[in-house]
């Protein structure tokens, strides 16, 4: 999903490391069930993996309030606020 425009995202480098990291992660995961793993040893992986995108979300989070919303509470734009609350909603589903 697009927005509109684009804006700096002060951790890019971070997030994306981190991403990296998960997809590595699923790939070998993926390897796992390809050659027949034990359930278990798959199901603690993924676990690892849900953690670590979590993790990531934390960091997009921190970084959209203390620089996107700052800059929308200043202008007083309260869009950016509903937005907000909206991808948190669905974040934590």
């Amino acid at each position: 999903m697009a927005k509109e425009h684009q804006h700096l995202h002060h951790e890019t480098k971070k997030i994306l490391n981190r991403m990296s990291r998960a997809i590595g992660h699923m790939e070998s995961i993926k390897r796992m069930v390809e050659e027949g793993r034990d359930c278990t040893e798959i199901l603690i992986q993924l676990s690892a993996v849900r953690s670590a995108l979590n993790n990531v979300g934390k960091i997009i989070l921190h970084d959209h309030i203390n620089h996107c919303v700052v800059n929308a509470l200043e202008t007083g734009d309260k869009k950016v606020l509903e937005d907000l609350n909206n991808a948190v909603d669905k974040f934590l589903k």
